[in-house]
C-alpha cells in the first residue's frame, strides 16, 4: 500500500504537476556553488527579481557573497546560503527541500559549462520528482572552476538520484546550516579574517584589516556572459 502511494505521488508530480509548472514563470532561483561569478550573477538576479527566493548552495564564504550583493546594490532579504552540500548531488539533496518549503513551482538553475551535463541531468531528476520545472542559466567562466567532476562520478550521481526520486516522496532532508544573507555579521568576519575568490574583485580580510573592495561599491558591475537552456 505504501509503495503504491509513493509511486502514485511520483507519477502525479512527473505527469501532471511538472507540465503545468513548466508553463509558469520562474519563482525560485538555485545557485550551484563552485564559482564566485555565479554569485555575481545571483546578485543581478536579486536586483531584477527582489521578491523571488534565492538559494546559494555551498558557494563562497558568507561575507564574500554579502560584499558582492552590496557592491551590486542588490536586495538580500530573499537570499539564503545553504552550507551543507559537499557535492553536486548534495546541492539538490539539500536545496530542493528549501525550494519546496517556499512553494516554488519553477526554478532558474545557475551553473557553469564545466558543471554540465551533470547539473542539468540532476536538476531534471531531483526537481522533476517534485513536479518543479527547471530553466538552466550557464555563466561563462574564466579558468577552471573547482567543482569539475569525472564521468564516473556523474553517472554515480545520476544513478543514486534516480533512486532518490522514490525516497524523496516521503523523506525531506534537513540542512542545519542555512544562513539568511541578511544575518551575516561582517564585523565578526573582520575579526576572523577571510579570503574571497579573485574574480569576485573583493579583497581578503585579515583580523586587523578593513575591507577594501577592488571596485567602486556604488557602481554595479557588468554581468558575466551566460547562455540559457530550457
Amino acid at each position: 500500500m505504501a509503495i503504491s502511494l509513493i509511486l502514485s505521488s511520483l507519477v502525479f508530480n512527473l505527469l501532471v504537476k511538472l507540465p503545468l509548472n513548466s508553463q509558469k514563470p520562474v519563482d525560485g532561483i538555485l545557485i550551484l556553488g563552485g564559482s564566485i561569478k555565479r554569485e555575481i550573477y545571483a546578485a543581478e538576479l536579486a536586483r531584477q527579481f527582489p521578491q523571488i527566493p534565492i538559494i546559494i548552495s555551498q558557494g563562497s564564504e558568507a561575507p564574500c557573497i554579502q560584499l558582492i550583493f552590496q557592491r551590486e546594490q542588490a536586495p538580500i532579504e530573499q537570499v539564503w546560503l545553504e552550507k551543507c552540500a559537499q557535492s553536486t548531488f548534495d546541492n539538490f539533496f539539500f536545496g530542493v527541500p528549501l525550494l519546496t518549503e517556499r512553494n516554488v513551482h519553477k526554478v532558474k538553475l545557475v551553473t557553469s559549462e564545466s558543471h554540465l551535463p551533470r547539473a542539468k541531468w540532476l536538476s531534471q531528476i531531483h526537481l522533476g520528482a517534485k513536479g518543479i520545472a527547471v530553466q538552466v542559466d550557464i555563466v561563462e567562466e574564466t579558468g577552471i572552476p573547482g567543482n569539475r567532476e569525472s564521468f564516473v562520478k556523474t553517472w554515480l550521481d545520476v544513478s543514486r538520484s534516480i533512486v532518490w526520486t522514490v525516497v524523496s516522496q516521503f523523506v525531506s532532508p534537513h540542512c542545519p546550516n542555512v544562513i539568511p544573507l541578511r544575518e551575516v555579521n561582517l564585523s565578526e568576519w573582520y575579526q576572523k579574517g577571510f579570503e574571497c575568490e579573485r574574480q569576485g574583485h573583493v579583497s581578503s580580510v585579515g583580523s586587523n584589516e578593513m575591507i577594501k573592495p577592488l571596485t567602486n561599491l556604488s557602481e554595479p558591475q557588468h554581468l558575466p556572459t551566460l547562455a540559457r537552456f530550457h
